[in-house]
């Protein structure tokens, strides 16, 4: 059940691409809430706000926020087309919930990249850094920077974690350091919609011209506490997509010192679950050089298993803590800055480092 609540706004406060931050006054009392303008309207303050409070109460990863459902006063216009044909797109996203979409698929027959992706077969042996956390994702950039600061990076969001692309400050902080972002399957909100891992890969290297993509599930995963019961168990499946089309996967591996739980310290279980069970096809996991000697110890005995099917090459370091340090935006997994988990960043950057010696 969604538990609802009726407010008013109290005050607009910081907006990004897509999203506004909202301080709306309840009768539960003042909340912080986030409206998705392409979805509901622009609210204003005084405006009447229907929220979804549910997340927020149980103090579920929503960042702290009621979400905006509705403006019932002062409901947006209509879009422009006249919504009976399927010139404006057909992708219907987040399908059959009250809030579903209807996006333009990069590859549907009202696109413009529709030729293009009609004869898309390969990657072209394209390298793909696949991690199972969003927040991987500047760290990467900045290891590939590191090296070469002009390879054209796009990023491919699965729908693991937050359907809009919105919701993530990260990939608005970003949108000018990336070829584009592409949402795949229930996500949306990318500068380009695809329906599916492989056409979102596609359209990556065949639309938006990638030397190099990344591809994580968007902020807010979920997980279990389980082997399997992790959203991000899905990038070993995206491996498999990789290799299919002819890409070179490269996994990202979660690595942390910092994380209080014995399940993730050194290597997360999620990596070896996604890497060792999930992938079918070989993929390199770089591992980065210079860490604590029992550290590195421990990764090289988690890893040994993996090493029948995968390639497990050593990154230097050297100058990735420069890269990580000049991210445009701020590092964040978990709550932990650089600092605070810094083996987790650092194999991150690692793995850009290493898709980008490929290039």
């Amino acid at each position: 059940m969604i538990r609802w609540r009726s407010g008013t706004v109290q005050a607009v406060r910081r907006q990004w691409h897509g999203a506004v931050e909202l301080d709306v006054l309840t009768g539960d009392g003042p909340l912080r809430a986030l409206a998705y303008t392409d979805l509901v309207g622009s609210p204003e303050l005084h405006d009447r706000v229907l929220l979804n409070v549910g997340a927020l109460v149980m103090g579920l990863g929503t960042g702290g926020y009621a979400l905006v459902v509705a403006l019932p006063d002062r409901l947006p216009a209509d879009p422009p087309d006249d919504g009976s044909t399927r010139d404006a797109g057909h992708l219907v996203k987040a399908r059959y919930t009250p809030l579903q979409v209807i996006r333009l698929g990069v590859d549907e027959e009202a696109s413009p990249h529709r030729e293009v992706m009609a004869a898309a077969e390969s990657l072209d042996g394209m390298p793909v850094v696949t991690a199972d956390l969003h927040s991987a994702l500047p760290a990467i950039l900045a290891g590939v920077r590191a090296d070469k600061s002009h390879v054209k990076v796009a990023y491919v969001m699965t729908d693991g974690g937050a359907l809009p692309a919105w919701f993530s400050r990260t990939l608005d902080g970003l949108r000018e350091h990336l070829a584009g972002t592409v949402t795949t399957g229930q996500a949306y909100g990318g500068d380009l919609e695809a329906s599916t891992v492989h056409t979102g890969l596609l359209a990556a290297r065949h639309v938006l011209g990638a030397d190099i993509t990344v591809l994580t599930q968007g902020p807010g995963n979920l997980g279990t506490g389980t082997t399997w019961g992790f959203s991000g168990v899905a990038l070993g499946e995206a491996v498999n997509a990789i290799g299919t089309l002819g890409g070179r996967p490269v996994g990202s591996l979660r690595i942390s010192t910092g994380d209080g739980r014995p399940r993730h310290r050194g290597v997360s279980h999620h990596s070896l679950t996604a890497y060792g069970k999930v992938a079918l096809v070989p993929a390199d996991l770089p591992v980065p050089d210079g860490l604590e000697p029992a550290l590195a110890a421990e990764i090289d005995a988690a890893l040994a298993p993996l090493s029948a099917r995968h390639r497990l090459p050593r990154v230097s370091v050297d100058g990735l803590d420069a890269a990580l340090r000049a991210s445009p935006v701020p590092l964040s997994t978990m709550g932990r800055k650089l600092d605070e988990d810094y083996a987790y960043f650092v194999a991150a950057a690692a793995s850009g480092r290493f898709a980008a010696s490929l290039i």
